[in-house]
């Protein structure tokens, strides 16, 4: 396995748990590509009816697209565009929705024939991420989009990180600190999340293939600094084989504020 010797800041704020309405945001964004940077939307009267009056418990979802070798792509919800031209590692804001059945569907962007992804989501109250994983060629793992549920809770005097195996060669990782004397994430496969809560300041974090004693050889490292009180994901995006690999995505790591 190759060492990529990656040491930058990572926190960088692609969404925000703030929310956007749904409504404000059908018929994508006049900005193509560009997410997190959503408008607050208003609901008029009617669409507070529909949906139960304005104090109703809401879901809040986002979409990651996490496919290294899929290209940009629009997302609809119940036929309606909600994102446009998304490309690889963006992540968007959170959409307010009513808690309820909603057909979601990922196409190729401006090709709405071409469908990476279909299927009906049943949402209630909380916070959700609709991650794109795997590849579209399936050279090490398929095409899965996966929806994760979100804590969005105060963590209090410490910040909470969530890890997000998206890394389609990689193998199950562990992941330390301080040369491998405290463990944050053990044995995270493919696919897997696991969160930990940690005291804000700055933090160089080493990834490792995953052994029983977490001390397997260091393939990256990257410097965060997460705040106290606030909630984040990193997502382990990327190839560590980017050479062999169906598309020139090297291993990395998006880091989101969540919270």
């Amino acid at each position: 396995m190759a060492r990529i010797h990656t040491r930058r800041r990572a926190l960088t704020l692609i969404g925000t748990a703030g929310g956007i309405a749904l409504a404000g945001c059908m018929g994508g964004s006049d900005d193509g590509g560009e997410m997190g940077n959503g408008s607050e939307g208003e609901m008029n009267d009617d669409e507070m009816d529909e949906s139960g009056g304005s104090d109703e418990t809401m879901a809040n979802v986002r979409v990651a697209h996490l496919s290294p070798d899929a290209p940009n792509v629009d997302v609809f919800i119940d036929g309606d565009t909600v994102l446009e031209d998304v490309p690889y590692r963006d992540v968007s804001d959170f959409l307010e929705l009513a808690p309820g059945t909603y057909t979601v569907m990922i196409t190729a962007a401006g090709d709405p024939e071409t469908v990476v992804f279909e299927d009906d989501l049943e949402l209630t109250d909380g916070a959700f991420t609709i991650a794109a994983l795997g590849e579209l060629s399936e050279t090490n793992q398929p095409f899965a989009p996966t929806v994760l549920e979100d804590d969005l809770s105060d963590p209090g005097d410490n910040a909470r990180v969530r890890l997000v195996h998206a890394s389609p060669d990689a193998p199950a990782v562990d992941v330390t600190v301080g040369d491998g004397e405290t463990v944050l994430f053990d044995d995270v496969a493919y696919g897997e999340a696991a969160a930990t809560e940690v005291p804000g300041g700055d933090y160089t974090l080493e990834v490792r293939p995953a052994t029983e004693t977490n001390d397997g050889d260091v393939v990256a490292t990257f410097d965060v600094a997460p705040e106290a009180g606030s909630v984040y994901t990193a997502f382990a995006v990327g190839y560590l084989e980017p050479e062999s690999a169906p598309a020139d995505a090297p291993f990395d790591l998006e880091v989101v504020m969540d919270a």
